[in-house]
């Protein structure tokens, strides 16, 4: 597998890990358990079953062996670019006196974790306790109707600001759902962001991919409005792709602040927003469980080509539909787009046959992001770091082997490529990259395309049982193809 193109089969990559002199680096899942893109979510949302009758008598998340992207609908990346968060053009940050995933005082919350199953148990619950008010009132009302009215609570009246509840109110007007319907009638639902007052939206390639050729993608804001959009240039690689609204007149332009991804720290709070399976609008929360990931997804659609990222871990709910959709901290900036998830298997939700989440959610961090959104406003094409060598995609564990050849016999190390002028030859096992261990070819990937063409990297390799150290410039790539 060349660094510069996906592979037919890719396996899962596995996180790169600190070297340690006591625990060799685990071997990477089996191919059988690759990471694959979320399908995309059905356009049409499922009709919700109608609720059970009240009992008197009840007291009253998910992943991918495989990687899914997280589209939206079946499954099946900016003018200039958005303002740093913090940056001098950037918009305000979601000031906030006791940001949530901090220590706050008093009014007391429950862990952020468990904010969704609390709505759920909540419902039910009062399914339950309703079933026996009504009771109750019945016995000892006699022909009078009784109602009960909560106190009010200034304290939930007024959202705490930093609160998850003030998070989303700030971002959801700059999230859009994207309905994408290619020539041949195909296609799905899924996620974006505004990126920038020109109407840039950033949003995953796989999002967008079915439309890019003749294609029809419509983007609709949380007011309901819905405006035409065409794609300005994706990524297959990166999975990232800019669409500009083709009309933003009338539309309200609010940039999302932009995070930085670098600083992040596991156990970081996290709000992901997004339409999974088509219901647009909704809010999960989580942590940063990783960072680093190395994340080797496709859409599943067996076309052999595959996106890499050396993604953000969250436990944040992600299900088709998310995909491209922004993962947030708790300040309300961007960190990541939501690409992907494993999934324990399929079924599910409206009987769609589609993986849901169970936890192991994975977004492409938004310092990378917004480099490959800058280069497709400005030259409408990706632009990939590359070592001009082939490596095996399919062996794990014991690092990124360059293979003896590349496709239709040409050299496996590209003369006078960036490999070839540090001295690097086929069968070379190429076990560090910097600092990071790599364990297998998609490993080596992810970790390259987090560098830009030009930059110097260290790399480790062994060579007839040997280890050496060898500096590379990286060089370029233009494209997909």
């Amino acid at each position: 597998m060349s660094t510069e193109n996906e592979g037919a089969a890719v396996p899962p990559a596995a996180e790169p890990r600190p070297e340690s002199p006591t625990s060799p680096p685990p071997a990477a899942p089996p191919a059988g358990d690759g990471t694959t893109e979320l399908p995309p979510v059905p356009q049409t949302p499922p009709t919700p079953a109608p609720a059970p009758a009240p009992n008197p008598s009840a007291a009253g998340e998910p992943d991918a062996a495989a990687t899914h992207t997280a589209t939206g609908v079946p499954l099946g990346a900016p003018a200039a670019g958005g303002a740093w968060y913090g940056g001098a053009d950037a918009p305000p940050p979601y000031q906030a006196a006791a940001p949530w995933g901090a220590p706050v005082p008093p009014p007391r919350r429950g862990r952020a974790g468990g904010l969704v199953a609390a709505v759920l148990a909540a419902a039910l619950v009062a399914g339950g306790i309703g079933g026996g008010i009504g009771y109750w009132a019945a016995q000892h009302s006699g022909d009078n109707s009784t109602t009960v009215s909560a106190s009010g609570d200034p304290k939930t009246e007024s959202r705490t600001p930093g609160s998850v509840a003030d998070i989303a109110s700030k971002a959801l007007p700059s999230v859009v759902t994207i309905e994408a319907q290619g020539n041949n009638g195909e296609g799905g639902t899924g996620t974006g962001f505004v990126y920038d007052k020109q109407g840039h939206i950033l949003t995953n390639n796989h999002v967008v991919a079915s439309a890019a050729d003749s294609g029809k993608l419509s983007v609709t804001f949380s007011d309901g409005k819905s405006y035409d959009a065409e794609v300005l240039g994706r990524a297959q690689g990166y999975d990232v792709a800019v669409i500009k609204l083709k009309n933003p007149s009338g539309a309200k332009l609010n940039p999302l602040p932009l995070g930085d991804s670098d600083k992040t720290a596991v156990g970081d709070a996290t709000v992901a927003i997004g339409a999974p399976f088509g219901l647009s609008g909704t809010v999960t929360t989580g942590i940063v469980s990783a960072k680093k990931r190395p994340v080797a997804s496709s859409d599943g659609g067996g076309s052999g080509q595959a996106s890499y990222m050396s993604a953000l871990q969250t436990d944040a709910s992600i299900n088709p539909g998310n995909s491209g959709g922004p993962l947030l901290n708790a300040q309300g900036a961007v960190i990541g787009i939501n690409s992907a998830i494993q999934s324990a298997g399929t079924g599910g939700f409206g009987g769609q046959g589609q993986a849901g989440s169970i936890g192991l959610g994975f977004a492409i961090p938004i310092n990378q992001a917004k480099g490959v959104a800058e280069q497709l406003i400005k030259e409408r094409t990706p632009i990939y770091p590359v070592i001009s060598a082939t490596v095996n995609m399919k062996d794990s564990g014991g690092g990124a082997r360059i293979a003896p050849s590349a496709g239709g016999g040409a050299p496996s190390v590209t003369p006078g490529g960036p490999a070839d002028k540090a001295g690097l030859k086929p069968g070379d096992v190429i076990t560090k990259l910097d600092d990071t261990l790599i364990d297998s070819g998609p490993t080596l990937i992810s970790e390259i395309w987090t560098h830009k063409p030009g930059d110097k990297v260290t790399v480790t390799y062994v060579r007839d049982g040997k280890t050496a150290t060898t500096e590379i410039v990286l060089g370029e790539r233009r494209g997909d193809n």
